[in-house]
C-alpha cells in the first residue's frame, strides 16, 4: 500500500508531504523537497544508512543537500560561465561564491519543491519544471526523478530530463552515506573502478585528467576511507568517457559491521566527497549529531565543469533529446 504523510510546510506556505517506499529488505522516505531520500533502512541494520532530517527546517536551514537531487547542473562551472553553440552564458552564483555549483543558489534543484506525480508501495515519481531563464541556464527544462525499490535491497534512481532550447543537464543524487551507525566514515573501506581522475585547482575547478595510480584517488584495489595518507576528498573519479546505456558496476562501499552497497550506474564519473567539515549544529535522524565525515556522498553525474572541457564527456541537452540517468545502490547485510 502506497503511503503518503506531511512532513511540514514551507516559509510560504506550501506542504511538503513524504512518501514511504519499501520492497524485501529495503525502505526509503522521500520528501517532495529536493527529491530527497530523508532516510534509508535495511533490514539487518539497526541504523539509518543516509543522513538526514527529522524537520522540514532543518533542511532550509542546514540541508548541505542532504539526499536531495542536485541540478539543474551537478557540481562546478568555472565562474559560473560557459559558451553552448556560440551563445556566452552567465548562471548565478551564490552570494560571495565564485563558482556556480549544483545549479547555483534559488535555482538549484535539490532546494526546490517537486511535485508528487505518481506512487506505488514501492516507487514514487517526482517531477519538477525549471522556466528558461532559471538561475542564467537557456531553455526551459522538465526534470522527473523516480525512486524505486528493487528486491533483494536495491535504491534505483531513475533521472530524465527534456528542454525546449540547448542547455545544460546534468543530474546527481546527493545521499551522504554511513553504513555503520557511527560518528564518522573513516571506518568505511571503498573500492572505485576509476584508473583516471580529475585534478582540480584550489576552487576545486578541473585542470585535466590525470592517472590515478600513485595517488590517494586510486581506489582500485580498495583503500580505508581513514587510511593515515586520505586527504579531504571531493574528487571527480572517471569511470569512463561516456555515459553508458545501461549501469555499470562502478564502485563497492564496505561498512566495518557487515553492510555494503554497490553502485551501479549509467554515468561516466563519480564524485567522492566525504564532508570533512560538516558541523551541524541541530540533530539529524535519531537525534544523531553530523561532524566531520559524518557521512560520504558517492555521486554519479557527468565530470566537474565538462561545458568548459572539449574533451570531457558532454553535458550539453538539445531539443529532441532526453537526458537519462539509471543509478543503483544495492545494499547488503552480513548474515
Amino acid at each position: 500500500m502506497a503511503e503518503r504523510r506531511a512532513f511540514g510546510a514551507l516559509p510560504d506556505g506550501r506542504r511538503v508531504e513524504e512518501a514511504r517506499i519499501a520492497a524485501g529488505a529495503l525502505s526509503a522516505r522521500v520528501i517532495g523537497w529536493g527529491a530527497v531520500v530523508r532516510d534509508l533502512r535495511l533490514e539487518g541494520a539497526a541504523h539509518p544508512l543516509v543522513l538526514g532530517y527529522e524537520r522540514i527546517g532543518d533542511y532550509l536551514a542546514y540541508g548541505s543537500h542532504f539526499g536531495a537531487i542536485a541540478g539543474r547542473c551537478a557540481n562546478r562551472i568555472a565562474h559560473g560561465r560557459f559558451t553552448l553553440d556560440g551563445v556566452a552564458h552567465q548562471l548565478e552564483l551564490k552570494p560571495g561564491a565564485a563558482h556556480h555549483l549544483h545549479g547555483g543558489d534559488a535555482a538549484q534543484f535539490g532546494r526546490r519543491l517537486w511535485s508528487f506525480a505518481a506512487q506505488t508501495a514501492d516507487s514514487v515519481t517526482l517531477t519538477l519544471h525549471s522556466p528558461d531563464g532559471d538561475g542564467g541556464y537557456p531553455g526551459a527544462v522538465a526534470a522527473s526523478c523516480v525512486y524505486r525499490i528493487a528486491p533483494p535491497a536495491t535504491l534505483v534512481v531513475e533521472l530524465t530530463a527534456v528542454t525546449d532550447a540547448p542547455t545544460l543537464v546534468n543530474l546527481a543524487h546527493h545521499s551522504y552515506f554511513n553504513l555503520d551507525g557511527d560518528a564518522d566514515v573513516r571506518g568505511h573501506r571503498l573500492t572505485v573502478a576509476a584508473d583516471r581522475y580529475t585534478p582540480t585547482d584550489e576552487d576545486l575547478i578541473p585542470l585535466g585528467v590525470a592517472p590515478v595510480a600513485g595517488t590517494p584517488f586510486d581506489f582500485r584495489a580498495g583503500r580505508l576511507m581513514g587510511a593515515p595518507d586520505a586527504p579531504p576528498y571531493d574528487v571527480n573519479l572517471c569511470l569512463s568517457d561516456a555515459r553508458a546505456p545501461e549501469p555499470r558496476c562502478a564502485a563497492l562501499l564496505e561498512g566495518a559491521r557487515g553492510v555494503s552497497m554497490a553502485l551501479w550506474t549509467t554515468e561516466p564519473g563519480v564524485q567522492l566527497f566525504n564532508a570533512p567539515r560538516m558541523n551541524i549544529p541541530v540533530a539529524g535522524l535519531e537525534g544523531r549529531r553530523y561532524g566531520a565525515q559524518a557521512g560520504m556522498c558517492l555521486e554519479p553525474q557527468v565530470w566537474p565543469d565538462a561545458i568548459n572541457h572539449p574533451d570531457f564527456p558532454s553535458a550539453a541537452l538539445r531539443p529532441g533529446e532526453t537526458y537519462r540517468q539509471r543509478s543503483e545502490f544495492r545494499f547488503a547485510a552480513a548474515g
